[in-house]
């Protein structure tokens, strides 16, 4: 191929898949306890022991790439070949921003190449969802633009839902008040929050205890579900592996055809999101939010 499909951590692309089709990933920082780490999909992190420290008080922290941090990601490939990167969501920070002032800088460089920036307005799982069915077209030797009008028809198509156990995190992050913090987590009420049309994040519901919320989630992918077989799907979980094997059951359940991952959800999305979330992402229909 004349060009390389690349993406962001911030994806949670599960390192084996990134290993097996050698997708070239833009490692997003983060820090713990005043230490700053890279979120490498995996290879380095003890995924219990970071959200056992969350649980335990600690407060990782999350920051943007700047311009030079994506040059040194994005010329050495620009030397060689077009790229096309895939990118999280911009409505969910403004490192895209960064990413877009280096591709300028660098065309102007290399002003024989194509490099081409696709928002997915997703993060996390949907997020590797398209880059999946992306890299498939892109392995039986699609071009950028084939690529891109797919990305483009699909984009909407991606979607997760997930539970959040505790919702302090939310309050950290300014999503919640307080008062709304304090009182949800007395009356064990669990948001239930999907990714919406326009990339950002909204709540949509708030069920009473996790058994609730897993049931929750259930009924709302069975209403947006198309085909079961078309592409797989993803369960993310930090940290509570026995709720993520009762999702995975309890969808085969209802369609024992699917191909269903597990995998864990990543020390960015997890600052933010704290221990005990759960999703479940799919391809269906067009998100409705």
């Amino acid at each position: 191929m004349n060009y390389i499909l690349m993406t962001d951590s911030d994806s949670d692309l599960p390192f084996d898949l990134k290993q097996k089709y050698d997708i070239p990933v833009v490692y997003m920082p983060y820090a713990l306890n005043g230490k700053e780490y890279y979120d490498d999909l995996g290879q380095t992190l003890d995924s219990k022991a970071y959200f056992t420290a969350m649980r335990d008080g600690a407060a990782p922290v999350t920051a943007a790439l700047n311009e030079a941090d994506y040059l040194n990601y994005f010329e050495p490939i620009l030397k060689e070949k077009d790229l096309l990167f895939i990118a999280f969501s911009s409505k969910l920070s403004s490192t895209i921003q960064a990413a877009e002032s280096a591709r300028k800088k660098l065309l102007a460089k290399y002003p024989e190449r194509r490099f081409e920036i696709f928002d997915t307005l997703s993060i996390s799982a949907p997020q590797t969802l398209l880059l999946l069915n992306a890299h498939k077209l892109y392995r039986n030797g699609a071009s950028m633009d084939e690529v891109l009008d797919w990305l483009k028809k699909n984009q909407q198509r991606a979607q997760a839902f997930f539970a959040v156990d505790d919702l302090k995190y939310l309050k950290r992050g300014g999503r919640i008040s307080p008062t709304a913090a304090a009182v949800g987590n007395m009356l064990d009420l669990k948001p239930i929050i999907t990714e919406t049309k326009d990339g950002t994040l909204s709540n949509i519901g708030k069920v009473r205890g996790r058994r609730k919320a897993i049931t929750f989630i259930l009924d709302r992918v069975e209403e947006n579900l198309m085909d079961p077989t078309e592409s797989i799907a993803i369960i993310l979980h930090a940290d509570c592996p026995d709720d993520a094997a009762l999702l995975k059951q309890e969808m085969l359940q209802r369609h024992p055809e699917m191909e269903i991952l597990i995998d864990n959800v990543g020390p960015v999305i997890g600052a933010h999101c704290g221990p005990g979330t759960l999703a479940f992402s799919f391809m269906g229909r067009e998100r409705q939010y």
